[in-house]
């Protein structure tokens, strides 16, 4: 979607004002006046877009007590903080971005832990690979060349959201429910594991069990 440059003439006191509001919703005078006219012409901005489904998840969240959702100075992320019982109970950071353009991917979730412990980067990138093995076992098949579009770097992973393949599920409602699912499972999970250290085969027996649950009930995206 490609944008251009056009000179407006304005009242000193509107732009003041619109200055404000922009400030108020952090973001820019040219984007809050690009959102204010397409609402009026009934037209949805991938800025919209990207709101309504933060919006949204944003409000899934708020039911489950362990999700803590922050916004950032940016439209197209915002950042969901859970704490994990570990020691000294370190916090995941789960970095949601959207993409301005939607197809085929939706935008990508990027996990992290400040931690320095290299013990606890070894367990947190343990837990990663198992994750996206499972992932690729279960729903590889359903992304390009097979394989889920994933990263891992250490006590960091980046994982891309694909467009539904229900065409129906494409609206922004069905997207941030299933990007709140998916981080719900994926957060679950991480802490089951965590809490299983002692017993890593039965801790990861009962992760693909969780996880085949999750697909047979969840939209894949």
């Amino acid at each position: 979607m490609e944008r251009s440059v056009y000179s407006l003439v304005l009242i000193d006191e509107v732009v003041d004002a619109i200055d404000k509001i922009a400030y108020e919703k952090k973001t820019s005078r040219s984007n809050l006046i690009n959102q204010i006219l397409a609402e009026y012409c009934s037209y949805s901005t991938p800025e919209m877009r990207m709101r309504d489904i933060f919006e949204s998840v944003e409000q899934t969240m708020s039911d489950w007590e362990s999700f803590q959702v922050q916004l950032q100075p940016s439209d197209a992320m915002i950042s969901i903080r859970s704490a994990l019982r570990y020691r000294y109970k370190p916090t995941i950071r789960y970095m949601l971005e959207l993409y301005r353009t939607c197809e085929p991917t939706v935008g990508e979730l990027r996990v992290s832990m400040r931690t320095q412990s290299s013990q606890l980067i070894a367990i947190l990138n343990d837990f990663f690979d198992f994750w996206f093995t499972l992932e690729n076992k279960y729903i590889g098949s359903l992304f390009p060349h097979g394989k889920v579009f994933c990263e891992i770097t250490p006590g960091r992973c980046a994982r891309q959201f694909l467009l539904p393949q229900d065409s129906a599920r494409h609206t922004n409602e069905a997207i941030a429910a299933a990007i709140s699912d998916y981080i719900h499972v994926f957060d679950t999970c991480m802490k089951l594991y965590f809490s299983h250290l002692d017993e890593p085969g039965n801790a990861l027996a009962a992760l693909e069990k969780k996880y085949i649950q999750y697909i047979k009930s969840s939209v894949i995206i």
